[in-house]
């Protein structure tokens, strides 16, 4: 695709993804998915940027599967480096509570 970046750019990149992310907003909870703690991983290939998001959701349930990938999709658009974007669904570890960030915790009125 052009030059290998270094591991500090690679980095970049994927705090890139990951603000990006967090303009994803969950419609139940109002809180966006990165605080919520449902990202579990980010893997970005550097020759091809081809993104892989692993995600889970709060239950296994949960109708928002489908809104919440169209506005993954959606954001990394915004993210010059991503090409294809691969939003891989995981249920473990469950998602509970405690693997949200203390803003989410806050927000919601949860100690």
């Amino acid at each position: 695709m052009g030059v290998a970046r270094t591991e500090e750019e690679i980095e970049e990149i994927k705090d890139n993804i990951l603000m990006a992310l967090e303009t994803v907003i969950d419609p139940e909870l109002g809180i966006d998915i990165v605080n919520l703690g449902l990202i579990y991983g980010v893997e970005f290939d550097d020759a091809t940027g081809d993104t892989e998001i692993k995600m889970t959701l709060t239950t296994m349930g949960c109708p928002l599967a489908d809104i919440l990938t169209e506005a993954i999709l959606d954001c990394l658009n915004e993210v010059p480096e991503v090409n294809q974007v691969d939003v891989k669904l995981v249920w473990y570890p469950p998602w509970t509570p405690e693997k949200m960030s203390r803003y989410a915790r806050i927000a919601l009125g949860i100690r």
